[in-house]
């Protein structure tokens, strides 16, 4: 391809400068905060969950979608993790970062992803197993539907994935999941898509995450 990009690329972020991060930051998140899950699933060719049910994106923007129950000791696993945050907001993000990369492991068998590679990519688009931002912004957001459908979430509302880049700062459109502290209404990044399968994803206050600042685990 010379020029283009599907839509579903995504890239290593780059540094920008201060004000153009700045810029970014608070014209893309205050754009797209408070949108519903449901839009974003209908507007990245996703399915939300049905009930116990996860459908999983992959092969780059949801080209294929794979469906994964969650059986009853899938979500006791799940409930179990989940319940070393319920002490502090900090601690149940801390815990959604383990869920995430659970997950992961736990679909890689049904879905053929236990060998994803994490960030930019592109030989990979259109091969099974293979996720770009799209896919991963969008499973995790489910497995988060999930689990706030079961009330294993105390501290956070699961929130629409947002995206970041659109061209105009010199990168491409890149996606994460996000979740919005209860206390503070404070959104944070839960993004998986930097990092191979079942490693866990950058958890990161959004507004960093919009201006491009480093994974703060190193």
């Amino acid at each position: 391809m010379t020029g283009q990009r599907s839509r579903g690329s995504c890239r290593k972020p780059g540094r920008l400068p201060v004000i153009g991060a700045m810029l970014v930051t608070l014209s893309g998140c205050a754009a797209q905060l408070g949108g519903s899950p449901g839009v974003w699933y209908a507007q990245h060719d996703g399915i939300a969950p049905r009930q116990d049910r996860i459908y999983v994106c992959h092969a780059f923007g949801c080209a294929r979608k794979t469906p994964v129950d969650f059986s009853a000791g899938d979500r006791r696993k799940l409930a179990g993790i989940l319940a070393k945050g319920r002490s502090s907001a900090a601690a149940e993000r801390r815990a959604i970062a383990e869920a995430v990369a659970w997950n992961e492991k736990r679909v890689a068998p049904i879905v053929g992803s236990a060998n994803d590679q994490g960030g930019y990519d592109l030989r990979n688009s259109g091969v099974p197993g293979q996720m770009d931002c799209i896919d991963e912004a969008t499973n995790t957001t489910s497995l988060l539907l999930v689990a706030a459908r079961h009330g294993y979430l105390k501290h956070h509302a699961v929130a629409s994935p947002v995206a970041r880049g659109f061209f105009i700062d010199g990168e491409y459109p890149h996606a994460t999941a996000v979740v919005t502290e209860l206390k503070t209404n404070k959104p944070y990044a839960i993004d998986s898509w930097p990092y191979a399968n079942g490693v866990k994803p950058v958890v990161q206050d959004l507004d960093q995450w919009f201006a491009y600042l480093p994974d703060p685990a190193g």
